[in-house]
Parts: C-alpha cells; sequence; structure tokens
C-alpha cells in the first residue's frame, strides 16, 4: 500500500491515477490544501499522476523518480530499500578541505554516476576532500548544465536516476571524500514545470532574471517554504550528501522577518546534530555581503560559506589582461593584493562595471577566510565565456602555475573545476536539450544575441547541438601526456603541500599580508612563516629576500644578496630560516 499526498490549495477535485486506476483524494484536517489517498496495490515502482479538476495527468510535484522525463508520469520510489555501506561516515570539515567542481554528464564519455565513479581514485590521488556536483534535478532532455531542473526531488535519468546516485556517494565516502550538490532554489526550467497548476509557488511580486520569483513571502508561502526545506533536508538525509552549494541566492526574494536562508541553515543544523555527521550550506551570491556566513545569533543568516567572485575576478585579470564586462574592476596587482587580505575587492565601495557602490566590508577579526571559496576556474566562469575556453586556451603553463599555487595557498577554501588540474584542453560550453523547437530556438538566439551586445565577433557555438555538448566532455587521455602531466603533477604538489604546511591552512586573515609592485608585476604573500612569491609578467622579477625554497615552478628561482629572482612567469613557495 502507498499512501499519496500532495498540495493543491486551488483545486475542487484531486484524483491520483495509480495501479492503472483512478482514485479520489481527500482532504487532509488540519492540513489546508492538503490531498490523500491510499492505494492498497500500489508500491516501489509504480507510475502514478495526478489530475486537478479533471484535467491531464500530472507529474508529482515532489516526485521521487521521473523514469520516462520530466514530461512523463512519476514513479513511487521507497528510499529504504538501498543497501548502504557508509556507516561510519560522520563528514568532512569544510576548514582546510579542497573542493572539486564536477558536471556529471561531461566528466566522463558515458555521462553517468557509475562512470564517475570510476575516476573518483584520481580525486583521491590529486588530494581532493570534497566533490561538489552541479545539480542532478530532473531536468527537460538528456543532457544540460542542470540549472534547469524542474522535478527538485527526482534525480536526473540519464545519470543514473536515486540509485545511482546513491551508488556514487556512497563510493566518495568510502574514499573518504565528501559530496557537496548544488542547488536551485531561485527558479524552476521552462520545460516541464507544472508547478503552477498545483498552487502559488511563484508571485509576480518579485522578479528575477528567469521570471516572477519563487514565493518564498507571499500568500500560501508557508506551504512552498516547506517545500524547499524538505527538499534540501532530504538530499541530506537520504541521499547521504555532506551538503548544499545554493545556486544565486541573491535571486531568492524573501521579504519575511527571517528569511528563508536563515531558516534553512537552522533545520540543517538540527539535522546534522540528529544525524551525527558535518553538514554545511555554501552559498553563491552577487551581493558581496558577510552576513550571509555571520552566524545566526549574530544577526546572520548562518550559512558556512560562499564562493568569492571577487577573489576569481581579481587573479584572472591579473593573469590574462582581460578587462572587458566586469573585469573592468580588476586586473592590478592592488586589487589582488586586496582580496588577498580582505576577501571582497568590491566591499562597499565604487564599482565601475554597475555604476554604484556595491557590497559591505568582511571582519577580518572575526571571520575566518574558510568561510569563502577561492577559485580560478568554476562552470559559471569558464561556461559563460562565449566559447568555452578555460584559462589553459589564453595562458602559458606558467602563468597556469602561477594562477594554480595562488588558489591553493591563498587562506580561502579552495576549489576546483573538473580537468582545471591538468590544463584540459577541452572547452566546458553552454549546452542544452530542449525537445521544443521554440524553446530551443529561442535559447540560440538568445545566446548569440547575449555575446553580440558585449562586442564578440567570433563563433558562438548552439547550445542545442550535440556537438556543443560532445566538445565539452573531459578527454581522459590527457593527464597521461605532456605537457598536461607536468601541471597534474604541480597541483598535486601544491595540494600535498598545504596538507603539511599548517600555515597554508590557518584561516586567519590577520595572518595574511600582501607586498607587489604594480609596474614590475610582481606579487608576494606572507602567511606566518611561509611565503609565496609570484611573478607576472615576462620578465625576471626581484622581490625581497623570501627564505628556504619549499616549492618552485621554475628551477631559475635564485636567492641573491637579500633579494629572491623569480624567472617571468613563475611563482615559489618559501618558509624563512
Amino acid at each position: 500500500m502507498t499512501r499519496f499526498e500532495v498540495w493543491a490549495p486551488k483545486a475542487g477535485r484531486v484524483e491520483v491515477e495509480a495501479a492503472g486506476s483512478l482514485h479520489a483524494m481527500e482532504p487532509i484536517p488540519g492540513r489546508p490544501g492538503w490531498w490523500a489517498a491510499e492505494v492498497p496495490d500500489a508500491g516501489h515502482g509504480t507510475d502514478y499522476g495526478f489530475r486537478l479538476d479533471g484535467g491531464d495527468v500530472l507529474p508529482d510535484p515532489r516526485s521521487r523518480r521521473q523514469p520516462y522525463g520530466v514530461h512523463g508520469r512519476s514513479q513511487v520510489y521507497e528510499h529504504h530499500r538501498h543497501q548502504w555501506h557508509d556507516q561510519g561516515w560522520h563528514g568532512r570539515p569544510l576548514a582546510g578541505s579542497v573542493l572539486y567542481e564536477l558536471h556529471v554528464g561531461t566528466f566522463t564519455p558515458e555521462g553517468t554516476f557509475d562512470a564517475a565513479i570510476g575516476r573518483l581514485d584520481h580525486l583521491v590521488e590529486l588530494g581532493i576532500d570534497i566533490v561538489e556536483l552541479l545539480p542532478v534535478a530532473a531536468f527537460s532532455g538528456h543532457h544540460g548544465w542542470g540549472y534547469d531542473g524542474v522535478d527538485l526531488w527526482a534525480v536526473h535519468e540519464p545519470y543514473g536516476g536515486p540509485d545511482g546516485l546513491k551508488r556514487f556517494v556512497d563510493a566518495c565516502h568510502g574514499r573518504g571524500l565528501a559530496v557537496v550538490l548544488d542547488v536551485v532554489y531561485n527558479h524552476l526550467g521552462p520545460s516541464g514545470n507544472y508547478l503552477g497548476p498545483y498552487g502559488p509557488y511563484f508571485t509576480s511580486a518579485h522578479q528575477t532574471p528567469w521570471g516572477p520569483a519563487v514565493n518564498f513571502d507571499q500568500a500560501d508561502s508557508d506551504e512552498v517554504r516547506a517545500f524547499v526545506i524538505e527538499n534540501a533536508l532530504s538530499w541530506l538525509r537520504d541521499f547521504h550528501i555532506d551538503g548544499l552549494r545554493l545556486d544565486a541566492v541573491h535571486a531568492i526574494r524573501d521579504d519575511r522577518a527571517v528569511h528563508v536562508l536563515e531558516e534553512l541553515s537552522a533545520e540543517v543544523e538540527a539535522l546534522s546534530a540528529h544525524l551525527g555527521r558535518e553538514l554545511v550550506l555554501i552559498a553563491e551570491s552577487d551581493l558581496n555581503d558577510p552576513r550571509l556566513v555571520t552566524s545566526r545569533d549574530a544577526g546572520g543568516l548562518g550559512l558556512d560559506a560562499q564562493w568569492s567572485d571577487d577573489f576569481h575576478h581579481a587573479l584572472h585579470a591579473a593573469l590574462t589582461g582581460e578587462r572587458q564586462g566586469y573585469y573592468c574592476d580588476f586586473g592590478s596587482m592592488a586589487v589582488l593584493a586586496k582580496t588577498l587580505t580582505e576577501v571582497f575587492r568590491h566591499d562597499g565601495g565604487w564599482s565601475r562595471f554597475r555604476g554604484r557602490r556595491h557590497g559591505r566590508p568582511v571582519d577580518r577579526l572575526r571571520t575566518p577566510a574558510h568561510r569563502f571559496l577561492g577559485y580560478l576556474q568554476n562552470h559559471d566562469q569558464v561556461g559563460n565565456r562565449a566559447a568555452g575556453d578555460r584559462q589553459s586556451a589564453v595562458l602559458d603553463a606558467g602563468l597556469l602555475k602561477v594562477g594554480a599555487a595562488l588558489v591553493l595557498t591563498a587562506p580561502f577554501t579552495p576549489m576546483l573545476f573538473m580537468g582545471e588540474e591538468w590544463g584540459a584542453g577541452t572547452p566546458w560550453c553552454y549546452f542544452t536539450d530542449h525537445p521544443e523547437p521554440e524553446l530551443a530556438r529561442a535559447v540560440t538566439e538568445g545566446r548569440r544575441r547575449e555575446f553580440s551586445r558585449h562586442g564578440w565577433a567570433g563563433e558562438v557555438p548552439d547550445p542545442q547541438a550535440e556537438q556543443t555538448y560532445r566538445r565539452s566532455i573531459l578527454d581522459w587521455s590527457e593527464p597521461g601526456r605532456e605537457p598536461h602531466r607536468e601541471l597534474l603533477d604541480w597541483h598535486r604538489a601544491l595540494i600535498a603541500l598545504r596538507r603539511r604546511t599548517p600555515e597554508l591552512t590557518d584561516p586567519r586573515l590577520t595572518r595574511v599580508s600582501v607586498s607587489y609592485d604594480e609596474d614590475a608585476r610582481w606579487l608576494v604573500v606572507r602567511r606566518g612563516a611561509v611565503t609565496v612569491a609570484a611573478a607576472f609578467g615576462p620578465g625576471e622579477a626581484v622581490v625581497p629576500e623570501c627564505g628556504e625554497p619549499l616549492l618552485v615552478s621554475d628551477p631559475g628561482v635564485r636567492a641573491e644578496s637579500g633579494t629572491t629572482r623569480l624567472p617571468g612567469a613563475s611563482v615559489a613557495v618559501f618558509r624563512r630560516k
């Protein structure tokens, strides 16, 4: 027997079609808008859907499985049937860890959880602690980034469905790897979104780049908030996920006294205590507001960490010389130095790109740097370039090593994007697989218009072309040959150095100082007795004496009469004598 429940507050009649027959549902006493029915011959694997006021059969908003795609019927899925093997797993702390962002569909040619399991030993040997998965909630079509998910409780079937995700998490835990999952609560995708007929999941009171906002603060929003929070807890509880990366929280509009993110952080904290397992919440935000990662008792929202795009922009612009778009506010050694010591470049000052003041300062004394993720690549900063090109397409090996060293020795929690560790030659493009011709055409044309407005004159790959997706799949033959092998060895050496050097995992921003020469294009980061010196320019850089070398990217690094000489485009880590 299976008990079916659904929230449909505006419906006058609700039925569930299951096990080949139609069953009337009754209102649930004390739960306004909720309907329920028990179907004796329905169980694990039974296909079903709901009819509202005699309309078409719709998938369940809380469907645990969509085996026929997002437009098909839901299927009963019982979580307790999976046999877990991670009973001794208690999670990993974010502080001191190295993250690795991974897209299941392009991590391997097969694009499945099971195929990804076959590559986990590579991550262990690299020194990774936490795998961060791009969204896996069910979305329309076979391939896509996952940010157009519409069945938030179901796992994308082409990846391997719910059982595949559980096998992947189990395999990660068996190797000592934690798993963070990217979830999207600021909007749903345009294809297969059937929430509207059920109830006021969206509101026109707020607008987002994707249309009406998710209803977190208007009438009937209690149930919408519960829908999102319970979904988050389900990933952590039922799939043994160790944390969530919350996409674009600046687009979560909530004017209630207790923000939904604050409520979520309290619920996750309670679940962590119950499970006896480390659980984390990581936000992506464009607000530059440290209140996101400030504790609730200090007036913040209580999240554990947030991505730091300012550090990325400062490092990328310094390495590449790019100044278009939001990079116009970055590029100097001074700006990079500020992000290394104060986190945000925009902390209340003027932003030329925005045409206004932006951000709020981080309290360096009270806020540990591990609450901010630092990176040189991620899915956005690669995939949202016109051609999906990585830094390896525009930088030589020397500067790639400089970038890697500054990410992995910075005070932040470092994150790599899949393939970055060997300088992958494959791009990572924006790709979609919408079956509706009009939507497909709109996506293709919109992408081209976007980059045309930015003055881009080159080719913009068609997101709907299967070749665009195929080109984005990692080439696993690359790590075994040069020049990729040398860069991979460099990343392994850096992560190993970080792990055995206490100064490099010390999250205290007050113990970080930076000196630089704008004209000579060099920068020196001091963290206790450890110094990282980097030369960005093509010519030799002469920096103050640094100490005994621990790791050098170029054998030409040498000490000489109170100074250290670095060849162009090189970096070295030292310990003071």
